[in-house]
């Protein structure tokens, strides 16, 4: 049974969710069917420079649909990104704009928090992981909107958990914020059908992450050698446990597993981002200092933002190909309502 807190997600996504994309880009998602699928394909965003962003918005289907379709000016945006501040006030101020955290943490919620602590061999200086302050200041908000719990966890291929917790600095603000570290327990993962993937029909997931009422993904946004990026939907392969099998076919079923997480919040981490050698990294000179963070209900939005900052377009990642065609968000930059924030103003 889902919660309240997932359904009401999942309500906002239902309205927020713009024309679907096209067909041109099937063969690379799920089962090829060019005899039996007619689409249209529709222009995807070019890639966006912060100064390119209209913080404007766009009607949905339903709206266009009516007769008169009617401004709602005092909506949340689709997405949210703050720029040029500490992390803490990144992450405080592009929440906010979409409406505050109390939207999604509920009072009494068991709330996981999901970065990307990947191994237990880097600091957070080397963007391989999430930044500490962020996490930490993620756990403080959810607090201070009445959570009852909340929980930091990863399943890092590089070490275990408890000393990636540890090495990425992530544990220690975590604490100092009053959440708690998860150490992963094998026992945990449990067989879960995806009842909607084309792919990845069954996988082992982290049953907290199952159970939990609020999940909050916090990837840090990165190279990689395979897919190219790692972004929200990419971090979800830190809650199953058979990591590898998900390369055969990674963009359907990076969106498959997407399918059956369905995290309520994403908030991507580029304060500080890497540009090369990823996943891991190793070098100082393959990071860039952006301070950013984007927020957004739609992980397929906040990663196809995301990929912006790398000079991609959102198609040129597959997972978020993928996850267009199974309708799990938008891509739409230019036509989404999208807030920025100059927090150092």
């Amino acid at each position: 049974m889902e919660n309240k807190t997932r359904r009401a997600f999942l309500q906002w996504m239902a309205i927020q969710m713009g024309a679907v994309f096209g067909g041109s880009f099937l063969a690379s998602c799920g089962r090829q069917e060019p005899h039996s699928l007619q689409t249209t394909a529709l222009p995807i965003a070019k890639p966006i420079q912060p100064t390119e962003v209209e913080p404007t918005g766009s009607p949905t289907q339903a709206e266009e649909a009516t007769a008169e379709p009617t401004e709602t000016p005092t909506s949340h945006p689709h997405l949210a990104v703050a720029r040029g501040g500490e992390p803490e006030a990144l992450v405080r101020q592009a929440v906010a704009a979409l409406g505050g955290m109390q939207l999604f943490v509920n009072p009494g919620d068991e709330v996981i928090i999901k970065p990307n602590a990947c191994v237990d061999y880097r600091t957070y200086e080397y963007a391989a992981t999430t930044n500490p302050w962020v996490i930490g200041e993620i756990v403080r908000m959810c607090l201070e909107a009445g959570a009852g719990r909340v929980r930091v966890m990863d399943f890092p291929f590089g070490g275990d958990s408890e000393s990636a917790y540890r090495r990425s600095g992530i544990q220690e603000q975590v604490l100092a914020a009053g959440g708690e570290m998860e150490p992963i327990r094998f026992l945990k993962f449990v067989e879960t059908e995806i009842p909607n993937a084309l792919d990845l029909k069954k996988c082992q997931i982290y049953e907290d992450v199952l159970l939990a009422d609020t999940v909050i993904n916090v990837p840090i946004a990165k190279h990689h050698s395979l897919a190219r990026l790692t972004l929200g939907m990419k971090n979800l392969m830190g809650v199953i446990r058979d990591r590898p099998y998900m390369h055969g076919n990674l963009g359907q079923r990076l969106a498959d597993l997407t399918s059956r997480v369905r995290p309520t919040l994403t908030i991507v981490d580029a304060v500080r981002i890497l540009r090369a050698s990823g996943p891991t990294g190793g070098r100082l000179s393959d990071v860039q200092k952006l301070d950013t963070v984007i927020a957004s209900p739609d992980i397929v939005a906040a990663d196809s933002y995301a990929a912006t900052l790398f000079g991609l377009q959102p198609t040129d990642l597959s997972y978020i190909v993928c996850g267009l065609m199974m309708g799990l968000g938008r891509a739409d930059l230019e036509t989404m309502k999208i807030e920025e924030i100059a927090v150092g103003a």
